[in-house]
This record gives C-alpha cells, sequence and structure tokens, in this order.
C-alpha cells in the first residue's frame, strides 16, 4: 500500500468565505418530514464493510430506488447493498414491496438479490413491455434485472451487454435517438482495486479515506445504444463520451441546449463537470467550459457529487444544481438558453450549504405553495472537527425552504435526533396522499423513510406522464401556466445522487385549483397540447400518431 499525504479538498476550495458564519435560518416549525421507516417495516443499513484500512468504496455508497414494480399504482423501494468488498460478500441488495403503506421484504421471491458491492440504480423500461427493469451499478460487475411482470426479476446482463466491470456510480435510462427505447448512460468514479488502494493522512496526521484527486485515475463512463432486441450496443469510444476520462458521481438527462434532444450533464468529484450535447448522430460534444457550467463562478472545479434539476426561475429552460464538499457551497447554474449563469449567491445558497458534505438532494415542493425546497442528504468524507456523535462522519441534513427570492435553512424542520453519515436521498409520494416524501439511505445505520407531515399543505397535481409504449416518458418536458407563470416540468428519474425517484411530475397549486395552458414536448420531438387538469392524480398518454 502507497503511502501519500491527503489533500483537504474542504480547505483547498473555500471560497474566502469565513466557516464560522452560519446559514441564514427561518423561524422554527414543526418538522416538516418524521420518519417512519420502522411503523412501515424498512428495515435496511447500507454496509460499508469498514475494516480499518480506509478503502474508498466504504465512504461514497450506497444508493436506492422507487419505483413501481409491480404496476399497483404505489412506490415500492429497492435498496442497494454495500457489504465486504471482496469474494466472501453475502449481503445483497433489497426489494421491498408497498403494500397499502407497509413494505414487505420480497427480495428472494423477486430474485433481486444482487451480491455485488453495489453503488447506484436506474430504473427504466428498456424492453417496452410496460414493466421497469433495474439496472445496478457495482464496484465491479454491473448488473441489469429484467422485470418478468410476474413479480420475478432475470439477470440479463451479460446477454444486453451492459456489464461494465468498472466502478460504476450514477446511472440514467434515456431515449438519446428518439427512437422509442431506452439508452443507457452509466459514470464511472475511478480505477480502482484493493491492491492499488493508497495510504493517507488527514492534517491531524491520522489515517484516514484519500482524496478522489490522490489517485490520479480518473475513469471512463459508458454509453450504451438500445439495439431494440434485448442488447445494447456500447458507443461510448464513436460517441466522444470514451475519449474523455472523469469521476463521475452524478448525472442527469434532459435537454440542457434547448434542441429537443436529450443530453447529459455529469458531475465529475475534484474536476470539470461535464454538459454532453446531443448531436443527433450518435455523437456528443461536451459543452459545457463554453456555456458556463463546468466549473464554479471563480474557475475552479468542486467535489461534484449530487445533481438536482428543474426550471427555478420559471422562464421555460431547466436549470441545475449540483453539491459539493464542506467549504464549498452548491453550485447553481441557471440556464439562460445558450449559456449558464451562478445564480449560487444571488439565490441564498452560496452561505447556506458550505458546512456541510452533501450527496443526495432534490427541488421538490414540500409544502405545495408552488415553489420548490430544498432537502441534502449530508455526511463527511473525512475525519475533520470535532464528532458529535459516534460516527466521526456523521452530519445533521438540511431542509431549505424556497421562496420567491431564494431559499432559507429552515430551523426545525428536521428531526435533529437523525445525524448519521447520509448519501442518497430518494423522493416521491410514497403513500400517494398529495406530498412528497424521502428516503434516505446511510452509512453503517438504518435508512430514513420520512414522510410529509407539513401542515396547511397546499392542493397540488401529479401527472403519470406516458409514451405510446406505455412507460415513463422520460426526458419529455411539460410545460404549463400556474397563476402568472410558465413553468417547465421534466419527466425525469435519475438524479440526486445514486439514485432513482419517483418519476411522477408533482406540482404545487399554492392557492390555485389547476394547471393551464399545457404543451408536452415528447422526448421524440413531437408535441400535443391539453387545456387545463385540476388538483390531484392524472395519467397522459402519447397518442399513437
Amino acid at each position: 500500500m502507497k503511502r501519500i499525504a491527503l489533500l483537504s479538498l474542504f480547505l483547498l476550495h473555500c471560497s474566502g468565505e469565513e466557516l464560522h458564519d452560519r446559514p441564514p435560518q427561518s423561524h422554527d416549525i414543526q418538522p416538516w418530514l418524521l420518519d417512519e421507516a420502522s411503523e412501515r417495516g424498512v428495515d435496511f443499513s447500507w454496509i460499508s464493510g469498514d475494516t480499518g484500512k480506509f478503502n474508498m468504496p466504504e465512504i461514497i455508497g450506497g444508493g436506492a430506488a422507487m419505483l413501481d414494480y409491480d404496476n399497483d399504482g404505489d412506490l415500492d423501494l429497492y435498496f442497494i447493498q454495500g457489504g465486504h468488498l471482496g469474494s466472501l460478500k453475502t449481503e445483497s441488495n433489497v426489494l421491498l414491496r408497498n403494500d397499502d403503506g407497509i413494505f414487505t421484504d420480497v427480495t428472494r421471491l423477486s430474485n433481486t438479490g444482487d451480491t455485488g458491492y453495489g453503488m447506484g440504480v436506474a430504473i427504466g423500461d428498456f424492453n417496452n413491455d410496460s414493466f421497469v427493469d433495474i439496472y445496478i451499478t457495482n464496484v465491479g460487475e454491473n448488473v441489469l434485472l429484467k422485470n418478468n411482470g410476474d413479480g420475478t426479476f432475470e439477470d440479463v446482463s451479460v446477454a444486453a451487454r451492459v456489464n461494465d466491470q468498472g466502478w460504476g456510480a450514477s446511472a440514467s435510462f434515456a431515449d438519446f435517438d428518439q427512437d422509442g427505447d431506452l439508452d443507457l448512460y452509466a459514470t464511472n468514479y475511478l480505477v480502482w482495486t484493493d491492491a492499488l488502494e493508497l495510504e493517507c493522512f488527514n492534517d491531524k496526521g491520522v489515517l484516514d479515506y484519500c482524496s478522489p484527486t490522490n489517485y490520479m485515475a480518473p475513469a471512463r463512463d459508458v454509453l450504451y445504444r438500445n439495439n431494440g432486441d434485448g442488447s445494447f450496443t456500447d458507443l461510448s469510444e464513436p460517441a466522444g463520451i470514451g475519449t474523455r476520462l472523469g469521476t463521475g458521481l452524478g448525472i442527469l438527462c434532459n435537454d440542457y441546449t434547448g434542441d429537443g434532444r436529450i443530453d447529459i450533464f455529469v458531475a465529475n468529484d475534484g474536476m470539470a463537470d461535464q454538459l454532453w450535447m446531443n448531436n443527433g448522430d450518435w455523437t456528443f460534444t461536451d459543452v459545457a467550459p463554453q456555456r458556463g457550467c463546468a466549473l464554479d463562478d471563480e474557475g475552479q472545479p468542486k467535489a461534484g457529487m449530487g445533481l438536482t434539476s428543474a426550471d427555478f426561475d420559471s422562464d421555460g429552460d431547466l436549470d441545475i444544481l449540483v453539491c459539493n464538499i464542506t467549504g464549498e457551497s452548491d453550485s447553481l447554474h441557471r440556464n439562460e438558453g445558450n449559456f449558464f449563469t451562478d445564480a449560487t449567491a444571488s439565490q441564498g445558497i452560496r452561505t447556506a450549504t458550505r458546512h456541510a458534505t452533501r450527496f443526495g438532494l432534490g427541488w421538490v415542493d414540500f409544502d405545495n405553495d408552488g415553489v420548490l425546497d430544498l432537502y441534502e442528504a449530508n455526511g463527511l468524507v473525512q475525519q475533520i472537527g470535532t464528532p458529535t456523535t459516534d460516527d466521526p462522519f456523521a452530519e445533521e441534513n438540511y431542509l431549505l425552504r424556497g421562496h420567491t427570492n431564494g431559499w432559507t435553512l429552515v430551523k426545525g424542520s428536521v428531526d435533529s435526533s437523525l445525524v448519521h453519515t447520509s448519501r442518497a436521498a430518494v423522493f416521491g409520494d410514497v403513500n400517494n396522499d398529495g406530498g412528497i416524501d424521502v428516503l434516505v439511505i446511510n452509512r453503517d445505520a438504518p435508512a430514513y423513510l420520512l414522510m410529509n407531515q407539513v401542515e396547511q399543505r397546499g392542493n397540488f397535481v401529479s401527472l403519470t406522464i406516458k409514451d405510446k409504449h406505455g412507460k415513463p416518458a422520460i426526458g419529455t418536458v411539460v410545460a404549463a401556466t400556474l397563476a402568472d407563470r410558465r413553468i417547465s416540468f421534466p419527466v425525469q428519474s435519475s438524479w440526486s445522487y445514486l439514485a432513482a425517484n419517483d418519476s411522477r411530475i408533482h406540482i404545487g397549486l399554492a392557492g390555485e385549483t389547476a394547471i393551464e395552458d399545457i404543451k408536452i414536448f415528447w422526448y421524440d420531438g413531437t408535441t400535443s397540447m391539453h387545456d387545463s387538469f385540476g388538483a390531484g392524480f392524472h395519467t397522459i398518454s402519447q397518442q399513437v400518431q
């Protein structure tokens, strides 16, 4: 094992602001989110397999998904497990079926208990049979589980040719060529094996986890084209993706360039982020430097981990929020059409977010007031400061309330007893009551199932957008009028960190009764118009032309 001095990223990337300046806080309120994991039958901990050797994968995972695998109208939960690195691993992933709000373990029955050292997950119906499939990223061979439609899954990784052998992180299904079936992109974090592990020391001279930059081993992401016959073709090299190495952790797949094609944004840890513009011919060009979203406003790369995307400023295009490490604020990239501007400071996020290491995050409207709130799952990657619990990496998670002019940290909105090393945060309406809930994965501690308890929550519209094949129309954008605002809402699942989220569009109505003047920009380039949708749940299916 090599010995190397640990780079203290939380110091290297500080912007000069004093760390003791605390973020602005609004008045105390009753907790918006209460953990009901135990009451609802959720009992899962992501096991790091920590042996005291500080192997890098132990501090990075893990992920989870909200998905309706049995098409019964409610969200089931799929947990990605870490375990112990090496051949002796026995721990497996876990599938919990939602039975009227109580979860039942159906892992063995469904054949979903992959035993790889798991990182992240993507969901999507890759074979257009109306049943959602599962793609798992591992430290080692990735796995594709095909949903058989009878409550069971089949491992088709080898036959489908998507069993990449790297250190997978986030992944996303999307139809990059607009042909009606889902293609696949998976990030890889580092070129790593146990034999390549380093010995690093923090600024106290204590053995600790390394920075990714210590390894000098960025990895190649993979891009697969769906052949329509159950198999995929690796187009990473001819597409241009494979020619650029990175330390990819987070992924978004939406149209960020306004040409109607799905682009790819990758958050790289300690390296410039990438915006792969889809050229429409199975080639992609990284336009992040030209469009101003590769680096922060001081021209520096940050420790990009999780991502979330929405039209926060109601101007019709999708903006991007990247979360980072302690000492670095989040990066809010406001989409101006042909370029991005840094809106981190002007929206109150710079001060509010730089005091923790953030991973999973989501722009969602918890109180249905028509303005996006922000939840962030936090946990250190290095032993700094004085621990407040037995876990030296534990940090309190954040909930920031959205206002028309930015976000403020809401004191008391999160149960202060819930302090662990959090990683993935997965968002969706678990009990179909019109409030967004959050599943949080913790390192070596029980997961939280945070149920929405906001008092006097406003009304809502929930839209299930299905394409002509009957699957969620990932990459489609719904533009609608809410009061005096025109807002775009993407159909997306792969965002946050190592997570697959509820793909339904959730819209808080504030004091309104409906959304109006709806135009749907389908991922295949077609459009459709709809008058209005009142409060409640609705399904819109693309018409076969």
